[in-house]
């Protein structure tokens, strides 16, 4: 059998290391579970505190811009502080203030609001929905303004949200 190196199978690879390097350097017990397709879950520890994240990056990125860092999306369970479902959003950049960035699954939409270079939901309700529409959506569009006037648009491909969202669930205990 012959293995193939291609862009798009390096992808998940990049993915990992991206994430856990960024886990890494907030717990030095970050520990991935597994990855499917688009999506890694990770377990980790902060403060003695057990807590389960998954994380993709864009597929394609739309923009104007010179520079832009690193971009992702993370759904995160803390069970210890009773949160699970928290979408956040790195967005490379930093976020026009007072922006809201819209996030578009099939025919849904929703608003997220924005804090420096992150974007997060503005409640538990809208957490839940949106993790709900990533569950059954195929891809997930990611639109936001830098503080520069730049709109980016970036895509996620939803492929093996599904199977990263129970395998960090079962991981913390969240059903």
């Amino acid at each position: 059998m012959r293995l193939m190196i291609t862009k798009r199978s390096l992808l998940p690879c990049l993915i990992v290391l991206v994430l856990l390097f960024s886990a890494a350097a907030s717990s030095a017990r970050a520990r991935l579970i597994e990855t499917f397709s688009e999506w890694s879950a990770f377990t980790a520890t902060e403060n003695g505190k057990k807590y389960c994240y998954m994380g993709s990056k864009p597929t394609e990125e739309k923009g104007d811009y010179r520079k832009r860092g690193k971009t992702y999306i993370l759904v995160t369970h803390r069970p210890a502080e009773k949160t699970r479902d928290v979408v956040s959003i790195r967005a490379g950049y930093t976020y026009k203030p007072e922006s809201d960035v819209e996030v578009a699954i099939g025919g849904q939409r929703f608003r997220m609001f924005t804090d420096g270079d992150h974007a997060w939901a503005y409640d538990k309700e809208n957490d839940r929905s949106l993790t709900r529409a990533m569950r059954y959506g195929i891809t997930m569009i990611v639109t936001g303004i830098s503080s520069r006037g730049t709109l980016t648009t970036d895509t996620y491909s939803l492929l093996g949200f599904t199977a990263a969202y129970q395998a960090i669930g079962k991981a913390c205990g969240v059903k």
